[in-house]
């Protein structure tokens, strides 16, 4: 039985299942997957860094693991195999019914939790956990929640201008080319996709809605790529628009900032902090903040001397971003971009 998106997740909680099927969402009864007792499960999504990432994070018996990005359940299922509990967040109700099957033969020591990263902490307050020994978090959109048309993230399938990881964001792109200004999507364009001609882009928007909304993916792409023709570019002209939407619908960089924030409250001294990112605009703030965390003085020109950092809190562990293997890369395209940091809280 297939399913738009947003049927599917009205019906996940009411004994139904929703994995991944093909392109689009399919529900299945509890009893016809994979450790039900019927047919296994098909193909979620291929996980980026996956022995680098767990490595890091020191798995093992007695270790009691946040898994921020719970996706497909590739970084929770090496945990929970080599022996650690693992609280797996999402936004997702997709991701949390596929892994959540996938990965139920682990018992109690897979903890579901549904939400975003971003208050982890306030999360595991919720279930009295104060503190823990692993934190990795998998950013940007997953290899399913990307293919899936009813998503809306990818220019390359018929779609809803949608983009939202969860159905619990106010906001989709649609609302936000439809509806904001010319000088809002113009910053958003270039903050978040770093698009040199965001402004251009911006205005030819507000003028191209005033004759017909924005409700399609490729309506979207082909708009821009009207104005802005490819000339036989390998890269889609849209490319970075897409980008910037998503992150702004998504709120994707005020969660990592919220995630760097209260990542010393939650972890246990010895505890790890792990971020795969995918583009430059996260990996800086992460590459910035631990750089900073680990100072144990800071100076400045207008001191007469150093003074302690109040925020000195972790050590780098990883001195050099951890990338993808040749044969990663082979395997999974998409992996080519990841980047890991590791901190381990002082």
């Amino acid at each position: 039985m297939k399913l738009s998106y947003q049927s599917a997740v009205a019906m996940a909680g009411a004994g139904y299942r929703m994995i991944s099927c093909s392109q689009t969402p399919c529900l299945y009864a509890e009893g016809n997957v994979n450790g039900g007792g019927g047919e296994a499960l098909p193909h979620y999504h291929e996980t980026v860094l996956l022995e680098e990432s767990v490595d890091a994070m020191l798995a093992g018996p007695g270790k009691v693991l946040v898994d921020g990005t719970l996706g497909g359940g590739g970084h929770t299922g090496l945990m929970l195999e080599r022996g650690a509990e693992v609280y797996a967040i999402d936004r997702d109700p997709e991701a949390h019914a596929y892994a959540g099957k996938r990965l139920e033969k682990y018992g109690d020591r897979f903890r579901p939790v549904v939400g975003n990263f971003a208050d982890a902490l306030e999360l595991l307050r919720e279930r009295r956990v104060e503190q823990v020994d692993g934190w990795l978090v998998d950013l940007g959109v997953s290899s399913r929640q990307f293919d899936c048309d009813e998503r809306g993230f990818s220019f390359q399938k018929e779609g809803p201008l949608d983009m939202r990881m969860g159905p619990s964001s106010p906001l989709t792109a649609a609302d936000i080319v439809n509806t904001w200004s010319e000088q809002e999507l113009a910053r958003v364009f270039w903050e978040y996709g770093e698009e040199r001609a965001s402004r251009k882009i911006a205005k030819y928007i507000c003028e191209q809605r005033a004759l017909q909304p924005y409700t399609t993916t490729t309506q979207f792409a082909a708009s821009i790529e009207k104005l802005i023709p490819r000339y036989g570019k390998k890269i889609h002209p849209a490319t970075k628009v897409f980008q910037a939407l998503r992150i702004e619908v998504n709120d994707e960089l005020g969660a990592l900032k919220q995630l760097l924030e209260t990542a010393a409250d939650l972890l246990a001294p010895g505890g790890r902090l792990c971020v795969i990112s995918f583009h430059s605009l996260e990996d800086r703030m992460v590459k910035r903040f631990l750089k900073h965390a680990s100072m144990q003085e800071i100076d400045r020109p207008e001191w007469p001397e150093p003074r302690p950092n109040p925020d000195y809190h972790f050590k780098a562990i990883t001195r050099k971003p951890i990338k993808a293997t040749a044969e990663e890369i082979q395997r999974n395209p998409r992996s080519r971009s990841a980047v890991l940091r590791v901190g381990e809280r002082i």
